[in-house]
């Protein structure tokens, strides 16, 4: 019992660290500070990406939100009434004969 109360005050003293071999301990302990500040950098540039896409997702929906409301008005636009309106303000009123078609010959000199 006294061997493992011995051992374990000494790892919490750090005797591990300034012992003689303890070169390969601090190898150890500088590649797993590396691997964690790997993980850590990981996590951050994961989160920045997920952020970005729920931007870009946003961006997206208003983006179509305004390209339905701009075809919508366009619609509206283009009916037949809406023309016949904008053109009596001006003075113009639709024609009351049908269109004639006009047919043109002409012959061709070589």
């Amino acid at each position: 019992m006294a061997k493992i109360k011995n051992s374990v005050y000494d790892l919490l003293k750090g005797k591990f660290l300034i012992q003689e071999d303890s070169f390969k301990n601090w190898r150890f302990i500088l590649f797993m500070v590396a691997l964690m500040l790997l993980m850590i950098a990981s996590g951050h540039n994961s989160d920045k990406k997920v952020m970005e896409i729920a931007k870009l997702n946003k961006e997206i929906k208003e983006l179509r939100a305004e390209f339905v409301d701009t075809r919508s008005i366009s619609m509206k636009m283009k009916l037949e009434s809406t023309i016949r309106n904008k053109v009596v303000k001006i003075g113009l009123k639709p024609s009351e004969n049908p269109p004639q078609v006009i047919r043109v010959t002409s012959k061709k000199t070589n």
